[in-house]
């Protein structure tokens, strides 16, 4: 399973070929968060075409499954948070939630900001937009 980052949904939404190249060759299910699907929603409403860009992003969002949270995951978003603050490191809420969600279901996160991906133990990623 594949989750798609905001950062990746994004990009679908702009056309990117090389992203929509590399989601028609997957042939494990690709999905998305709960977070990510409010990310999209936020970004239509704060743009300069509301109404179209919200038609978009459902449109988008019509072709994936939203996973929601379960307690596993919720679990891990407080195990991983609470270490990341012990050692002096933040990471936001939003990429905790993706990154445990992920985890939870042994899915690999698709995203561009590795950056960020990479201090939350046992994600696996792929980046489709860098490469």
């Amino acid at each position: 399973m594949r989750v798609l980052d905001t950062d990746v949904c994004v990009e679908i939404l702009r056309g990117n070929r090389a992203v929509l190249a590399r989601r028609a060759a997957v042939r494990d299910e690709v999905c998305t968060t709960w977070v990510t699907a409010a990310e999209l929603y936020y970004g239509a409403a704060r743009s300069a075409d509301p109404d179209g860009n919200r038609v978009l992003v459902t449109a988008l969002l019509r072709t994936l499954r939203v996973l929601a949270g379960d307690l596993v995951a919720a679990r891990l978003f407080g195990d991983v948070r609470a270490d990341l603050e012990r050692k002096g490191t933040r990471l936001a809420d939003a990429d905790l939630f993706i990154g445990a969600m992920a985890v939870s279901r042994r899915a690999v996160v698709v995203t561009g900001n590795r950056r960020h991906f990479e201090r939350f133990p046992g994600v696996t990623i792929e980046d489709w937009i860098r490469g």
